[in-house]
């Protein structure tokens, strides 16, 4: 089994997003979001640098993710936009549209 298999069956694992967009510092940025399967549905997962974004758990997986940018927002991350890269074990080579979310007023 490779590495990326063992991932995703170990950490229950179900998606690997790609979030990219500008940071408080005015960086642009490109980052994954881990999903985990929960017992109540789906959780999303970020790091960046030091920080760790983790959101609650949510009946689907793309309410799991806007929470998560949601936060990034509040914390001052901009022009975020996400795609999903993997489902499963199955990458998705890019062939996912971006999902843009606005900025806050």
């Amino acid at each position: 089994m490779n590495s990326l298999a063992s991932l995703f069956k170990k950490d229950g694992l179900v998606e690997k997003h790609q979030i990219e967009g500008v940071d408080p510092s005015d960086r642009y940025f490109n980052r994954a979001i881990l999903v985990n399967r929960t017992t109540s549905g789906y959780a999303a997962k970020v790091m960046y640098e030091a920080l760790t974004v983790e959101g609650q758990s949510h009946p689907t997986i793309a309410a799991a993710v806007k929470e998560l940018v949601e936060k990034l927002s509040r914390l001052g991350f901009r022009r975020l936009r996400t795609r999903a890269n993997f489902k499963g074990t199955k990458y998705l080579a890019e062939k996912e549209t971006w999902t843009d979310y606005p900025d806050p007023a």
